[in-house]
């Protein structure tokens, strides 16, 4: 039974259907003095004036109050995690007024983040405060402790917390699977009633919530009475996918357990447009582009409070702060100020301060302040570039106007021809309600390493619990007995060779007999499978390594030469590079030859750059919002054909786009048409395979259109480039955008293009794209990472901190050892990693079936030039926007023969150079 059918039996004043549940309902359900704090702080309640509560707090108390578990989905500001603790703080009251709470946890917060949780504790303390005031002028004496606990709590405040133990614990994931094998503490999470997962969209998406769902497993293993789980979050889809993986299942292979969903994503007004400087985006001087935008921004900072800015990368925030100080009077360290992850803490702490305080005019971000403090003085967001999901626009507009009843206004500035696009679709998705999915890891090894560790650690127990808790958590849901299996095999060292190589077993794992006949444990039957830990440093180990935030580090850059160092990279950027590929750094191009632990050999080269400067910093398009692009252009293109240009501007003003954006989206997709015809466009029934000749350089590239997100085009281009490079024996270069990819070869080696995309087999897409990860960098990082989440690397041991680049180095060692014993745990988690979570394999699969099955069709154009959709893939070597300027001349130049082959086609220039 859910929760609104169970209030409904409980309570016949309540109406399950209703989706304006009424104030007095709400109100009647706290206790007296919450009822007296609520009115003092949110004004007197006026039966039939509705507003007293905001719509997540309707609906969500009420639920809370009954025990349920619950989802809460409502824009930032709305009030869903205080109408996640009005509940909760009710419940303890009266728990403390009739002295029913014990020394111990009864409510558990879990942040993705430090300074989430920390705000929260602040915020916390005016309820607790203020009602535990109101107890004392009658005569009582209760209190209600909060206390917060992660990775910058002091040992001396952890021993305190023995003895005075908070009632609600405002924790992290990483720092509750700590506490879950705390030999101590952990008894005093036994009595914890509520969990609250905030911002459960950020963590359901990766690893970290794969190990918080277990987390919460064990955590059930150890209560009396399953907690009551609640979810928030502000944008997040598909519902009841996020819904069930907050709750889990009561028995592993069941239903999940009851939840209900608390949906009013929409419940505020948002008020968003998405603008652009000039409608001509590449013969527009580039500086007056630049000029234009800086002042837009300036002038929608100087008609805010406070504005909050957001840029595409942690450079791009730091340029757009530098430049409205040198451009404008009247900014700097005292109104102005900058916030991202490569900043030190107590930078970021000051500039979060500060924006709380309402003092500083206008900060600039690139994705650290997407989540995180309450900022209430923010009045405007405004994004630079796209944001990539409609999720991300939402979470990060809905950052602005926190009072009830206030429009969040946000404005999205564009300053790319593809990015006008994606804008233009996500804000208007955004309005009619489509939020991108989330897409959630599965069956990980690593963490179900870290986790059976954990419990063996514990206690020695039978094998089908290990197996249960797993299973019960929403990521494991379809483990089977072949994972399990797998799992065993890599925790028992069940390998010749492996402590060989210093990789020794970590649980052991036998029936519950002894020689004599007699079982070793009691309370088990003979013959029972067992599981218990290995090793007398086992709870040490596991202590100081767990965790699913991988380490990184930036590797040396040095020329095969003369072995001269030229300058660092960013490992994560060596997953974008092949030998062979050409980078930019300290303003020189350098060729990319192989790595070696931390130094990457490369030579000098006058070619031009095959991978863009910014690609690992970027977010990627999501794959959802790609599919809605390419139905947008095949609605555009029918429009065109049907009325032409004036039927396709109209239209387009029916999107919150200014006119400029207007009239460069029409202009580019017509030119398009004009120079490649209205098949050269993708659209969800074809991709396009573009094909030009480059004499200058020697090289011949295919242009792919296959606008499904960064994630789907890196793994298909992969997977393309293995087929092509069997079928012409060359070396392929690839350069991956969100909008498509680049294929690049000699230019006297020619492939049958549209036939290899045309014979490739979804059924063994997977094994293809794993053979051609064989040696890549991408693949010795991830399993680096992957081994260290295993504990098969360990980062600390007996006092030594291995660092991530030493951690790179046992990796490389152990790599070729672990894929030579087949079917290993962690080698498998890996491939799995890459495929599933990073290029997208089933998204292609799906695809190369909907080809299979002729719902999709392959289109192959040869054209002289890039194509106006394709002038984005050409030059890919471009660096972020706001920023560079290198790549106007190229544009220029591309756009300049498109125009002169419509006009030699058509014999009338006029028609190119204007709208109608």
């Amino acid at each position: 039974m859910g929760g609104r059918e169970r209030l409904a039996a409980t309570d016949p004043t309540f109406d399950p259907e209703a989706v304006d549940i009424d104030d007095a309902e709400v109100l009647s359900r706290l206790a007296p003095v919450v009822q007296e704090w609520w009115v003092e702080q949110f004004g007197e309640f006026v039966p039939g004036n509705g507003g007293f509560f905001t719509p997540p707090q309707k609906e969500a108390i009420p639920l809370i109050h009954e025990r349920e578990n619950a989802l809460i989905c409502a824009p930032t500001g709305s009030g869903k995690t205080l109408a996640s603790f009005t509940g909760i703080i009710n419940e303890l009251f009266g728990k403390a007024r009739e002295d029913e709470l014990e020394n111990s946890v009864y409510c558990l917060y879990v942040s993705p983040l430090k300074s989430l949780a920390n705000d929260i504790h602040r915020n916390l303390g005016q309820p607790l405060d203020g009602i535990t005031a109101k107890l004392e002028e009658r005569g009582e004496d209760v209190e209600i402790r909060h206390a917060i606990r992660h990775g910058d709590t002091s040992d001396s405040e952890r021993q305190a917390m023995l003895e005075t133990t908070p009632h609600i614990l405002n924790t992290t994931p990483e720092t509750l699977a700590i506490l879950l094998n705390s030999p101590k503490f952990k008894k005093k999470l036994e009595t914890i009633e509520y969990v609250i997962v905030d911002e459960i969209h950020s963590l359901a998406e990766n690893k970290r919530g794969t190990h918080l769902s277990v987390s919460l497993e064990r955590l059930e293993e150890m209560v009396e009475e399953s907690p009551t789980r609640i979810g928030c979050s502000a944008t997040v889809e598909p519902l009841d996918t996020v819904a069930e993986f907050l709750v889990g299942r009561a028995e592993p292979g069941g239903d999940p357990r009851d939840y209900e969903i608390v949906d009013t994503r929409f419940a505020r007004d948002f008020d968003m447009e998405l603008s652009c400087p000039a409608d001509d985006l590449i013969n527009t001087p580039r500086d007056i582009v630049t000029e234009r935008f800086y002042t837009q921004l300036h002038d929608h900072i100087q008609s805010h409070t406070n504005t909050l800015v957001f840029t595409n990368t942690r450079s791009g925030a730091e340029r757009v702060l530098h430049n409205l100080r040198e451009k404008f009077d009247g900014y700097d360290e005292s109104n102005s100020g900058c916030h991202h992850g490569s900043l030190s803490k107590e930078k970021r702490r000051d500039i979060e301060e500060s924006l709380k305080a309402g003092t500083l005019d206008v900060v600039t971000t690139s994705t650290s302040l997407e989540l995180g403090i309450d900022m209430p003085h923010i009045d405007l967001v405004v994004q630079v570039g796209s944001p990539k999901s409609v999720a991300a626009l939402l979470q990060r507009i809905g950052r602005a106007g926190h009072q009830l009843g206030e429009t969040v206004e946000g404005r999205v500035i564009a300053l790319d021809r593809d990015e006008l696009v994606e804008c233009a679709v996500m804000l208007e998705k955004a309005e009619r309600g489509f939020v991108d999915r989330v897409f959630i890891p599965e069956n990980a090894q690593d963490v179900a390493t870290q986790h059976v560790y954990g419990m063996a650690i514990n206690d020695v127990r039978p094998e089908a619990t290990f197996k249960n808790v797993l299973r019960r958590a929403y990521p494991y849901r379809d483990y089977d007995d072949e994972n399990w299996e797998q799992l065993m095999r890599y925790m028992t060292a069940d390998y010749p060779g492996m402590e060989d190589k210093n990789v020794y077993a970590k649980i052991w794992r036998d029936t519950n007999d002894a020689p004599d006949g007699e079982h070793h444990y009691e309370e088990y039957d003979v013959g029972e499978h067992l599981i218990g830990k290995r090793g007398r440093l086992a709870r040490v180990i596991y202590m100081t390594n767990i965790g699913t935030i991988p380490d990184s580090f930036t590797c040396d850059v040095v020329t095969r030469s003369d072995d001269s160092w030229v300058g660092q990279l960013d490992e994560s950027y060596l997953d974008t590079l092949e030998k062979g590929d050409v980078f930019v750094l300290g303003g020189n191009n350098f060729e990319y030859r192989y790595r070696r632990g931390s130094k990457v050999y490369v030579d000098r080269t006058a070619a031009r750059p095959t991978v863009p400067s910014w690609f690992s910093e970027r977010l990627p398009l999501s794959y959802d919002l790609g599919r809605e692009i390419l139905d947008f252009q095949g609605q555009l293109l029918d429009r065109l054909a049907d009325g032409g240009m004036s039927e396709v501007r109209n239209w387009l003003r029916g999107f919150p786009i200014d006119e400029n954006s207007v009239r460069a989206i029409a202009r580019m997709f017509r030119e398009q048409v004009a120079y490649a015809g209205p098949d050269s466009v993708a659209t969800t029934d074809r991709l396009v395979l573009e094909e030009t000749l480059d004499h200058d350089e020697y090289e011949r590239h295919y242009h792919v259109h296959s606008n499904y997100g960064r994630r789907f085009n890196d793994g298909f281009s992969r997977l393309l480039a293995y087929h092509i490079a069997q079928a012409a024996s060359a070396n392929v270069q690839v350069a991956v955008a969100d909008n498509g990819f680049t294929l690049s070869m000699p230019l006297n080696r020619k492939v049958d293009i549209a036939r290899i995309v045309g014979d490739l087999d979804p059924d063994t897409a997977r094994a293809d794209l794993r053979a051609s990860l064989d040696g890549t960098d991408l693949l010795q990082r991830y399993f680096r990472i992957n081994a260290t989440r295993s504990l098969m690397i360990l980062k600390r041991y007996k006092g030594y901190e291995k660092s991530a680049s030493e951690q790179q180095v046992s990796s490389e060692m152990l790599l070729g050892f672990a894929e030579d014993l087949g079917d290993f745990a962690v080698v498998e988690e890996t491939y799995r990693e890459i495929l599933e979570d990073k290029l997208n394999v089933d998204g292609i699969e799906t695809v190369l079936r909907a080809m299979q099955d002729g719902d999709v069709g392959v289109v192959r154009t040869r054209v002289d030039s890039p194509s106006p959709r394709a002038f984005g893939l050409a030059t890919l070597m471009a660096s972020d926007v706001v920023l560079a300027e290198d790549e106007s001349a190229v544009l220029q130049d591309f756009h300049q023969r498109v125009l002169n082959e419509i006009a030699d086609g058509d014999g009338d220039d006029s028609a190119v150079a204007t709208d109608d």
